[in-house]
């Protein structure tokens, strides 16, 4: 099924000519915020040569919309329509009635190559993310912009006191003119735009604000399904949208050049059924709010091969949240209807929230099953287990108090503890941690050992509080150990097979332990279950 769009139906509408039912394809559809009353919905159409947002639909047609009968992509006749002047003389053509000829399915996507109608005819560049940074001069910085407008995207970059005085002007998403710069030829070395020529600003350039954004484009995207990562070279600068399905929470590290930054992990699956973690830096890192799981679009993000494809926020990327754009509704609108049940299996290597060990799930029988630990190396695995039993004879032993050594210290039973290795004695000592306990799941048990960090993790409390408690207060000690057991945990682990006094066994160290994502658990139990059906 062939449908033809009125050419010419924009701009006839918008200067109030008739025209018989001319036929648009919606490109677009958002919902005004209204203080009272029906809801009110904007529409972006098209008629394949141009397209405009200045459409408003009548309220006795919502019903079309809140039926999800009237979509992005559908093809619509208009039957009776009104143009109407808004204050600043900006036209606005209000549909009264219109048929869906076609559906979204249907259409197949976007008719054409639409350009958004410009009533004024003027070039105007919308702002479309800045960033900041200090050079390694202290007396000397720079920032830098990409700006969309209508015959494309350029890179615009200020030095010193120009960025310092355009630096509060100028807002992402803001509409702007800008004169009086200098054009250059690109440097390609520094920039992912596909443009030849970049615009630096000075001391006579000027910048003002646009209140008319009307015909200005949206930051233009070359959006690579997730899938596709897989076939893209390493460092590759891309274009990646997806849902928001997990955030993690903001952490800080220090770089190679002592500056500590905020860094915050996203993961985000889109149509494909596939997942990729992407890594936001500094600002957008603090700022994120992953809350809704929301649409994340990021233009310009460095792909890496680390922990198989993930993908990293660069200093000129350009991170948009639930953006106004046609793919951000779609993704919505799939991930609604049945995308959230996906596992989307990622192409990242599987980490826990906060943690640098990846996941290897097994299950306790799977030990013996599969024979883990049998091999030159050591095998690591993940799983969700519950503390059935823990040690607490012998659980405490006195090390020497220096950082670099934990050595067992000797009593020498005059206030005094010797170390045999650091050949010193010390006026004191530190309490640490040799935990034995016994992990159950549904399907077998194994004892394991948990060092300092792991075992404080397990009991929730530290090495010195619980030597105190034994020393001091029996009870509230074997209160501590009651309480860590019977709990479940994900549990990071080591195993292998040691030989001691000549008796060979099975050795599991606990690395890490961790609370449990139930949601992904969840999950993750579901596709086993589908996988064992199959």
């Amino acid at each position: 099924m062939s449908t033809v769009l009125t050419k010419g139906a924009i701009s006839a509408l918008h200067n109030g000519l008739a025209l018989d039912n001319p036929v648009l394809q919606l490109v677009n559809i958002r919902q005004l915020e209204t203080a009272s009353g029906p809801s009110r919905f904007r529409l972006a159409m098209s008629d394949g040569q141009h397209s405009s947002t200045s459409f408003l639909l009548a309220t006795q047609l919502n019903h079309l919309p809140e039926e999800n009968i009237l979509v992005p992509n559908c093809v619509c006749r208009l039957k009776k329509t009104i143009t109407s002047t808004v204050k600043g003389g900006k036209p606005v053509v209000i549909v009264l009635d219109m048929e869906i000829l076609m559906s979204a399915e249907e259409s197949g996507g976007k008719i054409g190559d639409p350009v958004k109608y410009n009533t004024d005819g003027t070039n105007r560049v919308k702002h479309a993310g800045m960033k900041e940074r200090a050079s390694s001069s202290p007396s000397t910085w720079w920032m830098k912009w990409k700006c969309a407008c209508p015959q494309g995207e350029i890179k615009i970059t200020a030095f010193n006191k120009e960025a310092d005085k355009f630096f509060s002007l100028v807002e992402q998403g803001k509409v702007y003119y800008i004169s009086k710069a200098t054009l250059k030829v690109a440097n390609k070395q520094y920039t992912s735009l596909k443009n030849d020529y970049e615009m630096n600003l000075h001391t006579n350039s000027s910048i003002v604000p646009c209140d008319d954004s009307e015909g200005v484009p949206t930051l233009h995207c070359d959006f690579v399904p997730i899938a596709e990562l897989e076939n893209r070279d390493k460092d590759a600068v891309l274009d990646v949208i997806g849902v928001c399905k997990s955030a993690d929470d903001v952490s800080r590290i220090t770089t190679k050049n002592s500056r500590e930054v905020s860094k915050r992990a996203l993961s985000l699956i889109d149509t494909t059924g596939k997942a990729v973690t992407v890594t936001l830096w500094g600002e957008e890192a603090e700022k994120f709010d992953g809350s809704g799981e929301p649409v994340v679009a990021i233009k310009g993000a460095r792909l890496s091969d680390f922990g198989g494809r993930s993908l990293s926020a660069l200093f000129s990327s350009t991170v948009m949240v639930n953006p106004d754009i046609p793919e951000a509704f779609s993704l919505r609108a799939w991930y609604d209807q049945g995308g959230y049940a996906l596992d989307g299996q990622s192409l990242t290597e599987s980490r826990s929230a906060g943690s640098r060990l990846s996941m290897n799930w097994k299950t306790l029988s799977d030990i013996k099953n599969e024979q883990l630990g049998h091999g030159e190396k050591a095998d690591c695995f993940s799983c969700v287990a519950t503390v059935v039993y823990i040690r607490k004879e012998n659980c405490l032993y006195q090390a020497c108090p220096t950082a670099e050594c934990n050595k067992k210290v000797i009593d020498q039973h005059n206030g005094r503890y010797r170390c045999e290795k650091c050949n010193r004695e010390f006026p004191n000592f530190k309490y640490r941690l040799i935990l034995s306990a016994n992990l159950a799941d549904f399907g077998d048990n194994q004892w394991v050992t948990c060092f300092q960090e792991t075992a404080e993790t397990l009991l929730g409390r530290s090495a010195e509080d619980l030597g105190e408690l034994r020393d001091r207060v029996r009870p509230a000690f074997d209160e501590v150990f009651q309480e860590a057991s019977f709990k479940t945990h994900v549990f990071k682990n080591r195993v292998k097979l040691e030989t001691y006094n000549d008796e060979t066994r099975l050795k599991v160290t606990v690395l890490e332990v961790l609370p449990v994502d139930h949601r992904d658990y969840s999950r993750r139990l579901l596709r086993n279950i589908r996988a064992l059906a199959s």
